[in-house]
């Protein structure tokens, strides 16, 4: 089965993408890299293009006939969103137009959309069922409804099935460290508490002290990265076998409160960061939590990372990794470093063809070798170190190198 999967080498579409990888289809990617890296596709080919253009996108849908299409290509900054909102109307809207029509064109008759709890705005239930009203507060929401009534008329009119996934607040990361958020303009909750906790930002904030709950703080029900993938996995099965077109929430049914989080942080981490109450965000609601029944009783959707802890814990793994690929980078830069030549010359510890496709992939993007072997598992960060070493010894000895 061949799978086309927009926005695959963002946070949530590579995870998708391992995880198809892994199950044994086929992949081919689609996405401009603008908030995202050639590195994070660890599986199946990368097509480097925009949504916009349609002339692209259609010569990638006639190369490669695909049986399904996994859509996660979006802007998803609630303020952003308010600042730009015709950006949101095109980036989102908009190109998943361009995108149905190319389903429309190739007779693609599976659809698995990547949607989110902002179409419910301020949810009159909690937890919030499919059923209940969407009345999205801010034009992110407002586009990816759009797109959704979208995908649900030209189903009606064409027959081809489809499942929206809407998202709650996704965090976490690869349990192994392989891939995971990248995007240095993410502003998640979660990714802020990294952050402060690591020093790479004076304090953490909270936006709000004032809502009506518990604490003050607003509520949200955040699910892990991985189980979110799994579910994606789940739905495309679910359709391949013949299920109708469905609508699920993707949330774990449990809520925690901003200032929950940022405490926890902090004991996870050991870091005791400052934080600062500001006041609220335009378009923030109080609190919004997912009824999951849905997705578990028509999916057979099994979570296996339902544990506030463990999304915190991976997602601070990864950014340590994050932090200690940036300084390999700037050792291997400050230096005249064969990074090849040693690993396949000296060492015998990669193949000629992972190294050969690793700068093949180096050359169309901005990344450096050595993070993209990293981040493709062909070696192991102590590896690299070990390799690093051995480099510094060669230079001070002046031991001669391959060219």
């Amino acid at each position: 089965m061949k799978i086309l999967v927009t926005g695959g080498a963002g946070y949530i579409g590579s995870h998708t993408v391992r995880q198809l990888g892994e199950a044994g289809y086929e992949v081919v990617v689609y996405d401009n890299l603008s908030t995202s890296s050639s590195a994070s596709v660890l599986y199946g080919e990368l097509v480097v293009g925009d949504l916009k253009d349609i002339d692209r996108l259609q010569q990638t849908f006639e190369q490669h006939r695909f049986d399904a299409v996994l859509h996660f290509a979006a802007s998803i900054s609630v303020p952003e969103s308010i600042a730009n909102p015709l950006q949101y109307y095109t980036n989102n809207t908009q190109n998943t137009l361009n995108l149905l029509r190319c389903c429309s064109i190739f007779g693609v008759k599976k659809f698995v959309f990547s949607s989110t709890a902002a179409v419910y705005g301020e949810p009159q239930d909690n937890p919030v069922q499919e059923s209940s009203t969407t009345q999205p507060i801010n034009p992110y929401g407002c586009s990816k409804l759009m797109s959704e009534r979208m995908i649900q008329d030209y189903s009606l009119a064409s027959g081809m099935s489809h499942v929206i996934l809407r998202y709650f607040n996704v965090a976490g990361a690869d349990p192994q460290g392989r891939i995971g958020q990248i995007n240095r303009q993410a502003e998640h909750l979660i990714k802020i508490a990294c952050d402060a906790a690591l020093g790479r930002r004076p304090a953490a904030k909270i936006f709000g002290t004032d809502f009506p709950t518990a604490d003050g703080t607003g509520i949200r029900d955040f699910i892990h990265v991985e189980d979110l993938a799994t579910a994606h996995i789940d739905a495309l099965r679910y359709l391949k076998a013949g299920g109708e077109s469905q609508i699920f929430n993707c949330g774990y049914g449990q809520g925690y409160s901003v200032r929950q989080v940022l405490n926890r942080m902090k004991t996870i981490s050991g870091v005791d960061f400052p934080v600062v109450e500001v006041d609220r965000r335009a378009g923030d609601p109080a609190s919004v939590i997912a009824c999951g029944d849905r997705i578990r009783q028509v999916l057979g959707w099994q979570p296996k990372y339902n544990d506030l802890d463990i999304i915190l814990s991976t997602a601070l793994a990864w950014e340590k990794r994050l932090i200690a690929l940036t300084a390999l980078t700037d050792t291997l830069d400050s230096q005249d470093y064969r990074l090849g030549t040693l690993l396949l010359r000296y060492r015998n510890l990669i193949s000629k063809t992972d190294l050969e496709n690793a700068l093949t992939e180096q050359a169309s993007s901005a990344e450096k070798l050595g993070e993209i072997l990293l981040q493709k598992s062909l070696i192991s960060l102590e590896t690299l170190q070990d390799v690093l070493v051995e480099q510094r010894w060669r230079q001070h000895a002046n031991v001669p190198q391959a060219s």
